[in-house]
């Protein structure tokens, strides 16, 4: 049964509210780190925004029994996975009637600061009301971005407010299916944040008939929360923005609810619009795009499939191949929510958007031909790490399989007992592991200490 609740938001701080720096010295700004051999995990998907941990020397031979756990806590509501910097971890999640950050101690789960704000975010389809998006940290500030819209900066040693801003307030954000999704990304001195406003007056009913009104995506600057550009009416999507370097120049990536909006960083000067999105009104864009070279992958699972696209300065992008002639079970690549992996040529992707369809595939990323296909393991989220993928699977199994294009290869497998849904990939620093199911966040050791 579907849910369907009134309206949105309500006066939670409605304009950017602005504080000076917190100062900060000492021991509490002290880096916690004992096991300085790996690297931070600042943001979603890493520190390359692409599910790509440069660790090495991972555990192979798992026992029976699983990893044994290094420290695990409660969770509240959501979905977001967390993040790590400087020996703190920090989770974003719901209790009661307020959204939380919280920041522990990365290897001992010691809590050492929280920061709550009130919400009455209900969704539509009765799922989850917790955050989707995790938190974003930068150096000495920290970004929350919650389902019902409401834009955070902290600081990041603390928890003390630096500045704040309503977004569905101020940019009047029709409610997205889900809530917010978004992970904003940091670029420069700039915070880029999927937005998607929309003229004044009520929301209607079927979605399709939105429109925006040039604030798709908005560039804050991230001392102060001022906003320095808006760009596009597309509207706001659950795919991330994603920022890289191809050639010469910084192109900034985003997969709207409408397709891919290409533009510069910079100056929000947009490249490109190419429309990719399925028919139906209860269809979105959850997957973030995969760059490779000139080229972009982008796919989704309602309808159209996947489509890789070249790019170059000034120009539409050019087709190379697309699922658009393919029926719905022969298409190539339909990716839910995960981000799919790219290695030598391949592109390895859970594709399907129910449970019991999912499978795990490679896809020969020139041509889409699927190299190999593998069911029973649902929906599915990647995490590359040293020759392997760290697969989690929903229902709670994490797999070791060793990344090859010939076959699905697996090395391990632990039955985390972690409860449905674990739909967040798993998150590695300094050769710790976080994984998360409902209502709990369990690390482990993946890479020994040395």
């Amino acid at each position: 049964m579907r849910f369907w609740y009134l309206g949105f938001l309500f006066a939670l701080g409605c304009s950017s509210q602005v504080s000076k720096d917190i100062p900060v010295e000492g021991e509490e700004k002290a880096d916690l780190r004992t096991r300085k051999n790996g690297v931070d995990w600042p943001t979603f998907l890493g520190p390359t925004q692409d599910g790509v941990s440069p660790e090495k020397g991972i555990s192979t031979t798992w026992p029976k029994d699983g990893l044994k756990p290094i420290w695990e806590a409660q969770m509240g509501l959501g979905y977001a996975p967390p993040v790590v910097s400087k020996g703190r971890l920090f989770h974003f999640d719901r209790f009661g009637e307020n959204n939380r950050l919280t920041c522990r101690n990365a290897e001992t789960g010691k809590l050492l600061w929280k920061f709550e704000f009130p919400t009455d975010y209900e969704d539509r389809y009765g799922y989850s009301p917790g955050p989707r998006a995790c938190p974003v940290v930068d150096e000495e500030r920290v970004y929350i971005y919650g389902p019902e819209g409401m834009l955070h900066c902290l600081n990041a040693y603390n928890g003390k407010e630096i500045w704040k801003i309503n977004t569905s307030k101020e940019y009047h954000v029709h409610q997205n299916f889900f809530g917010v999704g978004s992970v904003p990304v940091i670029e420069g001195d700039l915070l880029i944040v999927a937005i998607g406003g929309s003229p004044k007056g009520p929301r209607p009913n079927d979605l399709r008939e939105a429109k925006g009104d040039g604030t798709g995506i908005v560039a804050f600057d991230k001392k102060t929360g001022k906003e320095k550009y808006r760009l596009s009416d597309e509207l706001s999507s659950y795919s991330s923005p994603t920022i890289v370097t191809i050639g010469d120049r910084r192109w900034g990536f985003y997969f709207s609810r409408g397709g891919l909006l290409a533009f510069e960083p910079a100056t929000g000067k947009i490249d490109f619009f190419h429309k990719w999105r399925a028919k139906s009104m209860e269809s979105v864009n959850a997957s973030n795009p995969v760059i490779v070279g000139d080229k972009v992958l982008i796919s989704e699972c309602y309808e159209k499939g996947a489509a890789l696209l070249k790019i170059k300065n000034g120009a539409k992008p050019e087709e190379i191949w697309t699922d658009d002639e393919y029926d719905y079970r022969e298409k190539h690549l339909k990716c839910h929510w995960n981000t799919p992996q790219h290695v030598d040529g391949y592109i390895y992707g859970s594709s399907g958007r129910h449970e019991d369809e999912a499978q795990l595939r490679c896809v020969e990323l020139a041509t889409g031909k699927i190299m190999w296909s593998e069911k029973g393991l649902e929906r599915c989220s990647l995490t590359r790490i040293d020759g392997h993928f760290l697969c989690q699977a929903e229902r709670g199994d994490l797999l070791l399989l060793k990344i090859n294009p010939k076959k699905f290869d697996v090395v391990a497998r632990w039955s985390t007992e972690l409860d449905y849904p674990t739909w967040a990939a798993p998150v590695v620093s300094n050769g710790l592991m976080y994984v998360r199911g409902k209502n709990k966040l369990v690390c482990v050791e993946l890479i020994p200490a040395k």
